[in-house]
């Protein structure tokens, strides 16, 4: 049994601009950029380099078209990770920590739902089911 790709390189490549600059501005936008060091770094490093991949990337609205998309992919998937485990590797959840969370899955989940994604070549099952 294999996944279905739910988000296709066209609505990816959209969700690659927008999430970069959402990620990239969220310290202001939600109103923690005041504490500086990791919450603010973390997202800002991100989501910069969300918007510098997707400039870069091989999808329809990638502008140089280089960097192979399923590379991408799998760095949207890690960098997803570490945003959303930050607040808790960083020790800052005290403070903030719904915005990491929130658009760490985000990123997670844009890059384990898009057509091309290396994940859909892995057989989660046999045949048989198993």
């Amino acid at each position: 049994m294999t996944m279905k790709a739910i988000i296709s390189l066209k609505v990816h490549g959209i969700l690659d601009y927008a999430g970069g600059i959402l990620i990239t501005f969220s310290p202001w936008i939600f109103g923690f950029a005041d504490l500086g060091g990791a919450p603010l770094y973390i997202p800002l490093c991100l989501g910069s380099m969300q918007l510098v991949m997707a400039l870069f990337s091989n999808h329809p609205y990638g502008l140089f078209k280089v960097f192979p998309m399923q590379l991408h992919l799998i760095i949207d998937m890690f960098a997803g990770i570490l945003m959303l485990a930050s607040p808790w590797i960083y020790g800052f959840y005290h403070v903030v920590f719904l915005p990491h969370l929130l658009l760490g899955m985000m990123s997670f989940f844009a890059g384990l739902l898009t057509s091309h994604s290396p994940m859909y070549k892995l057989e989660l099952f046999d045949e048989r089911g198993y």
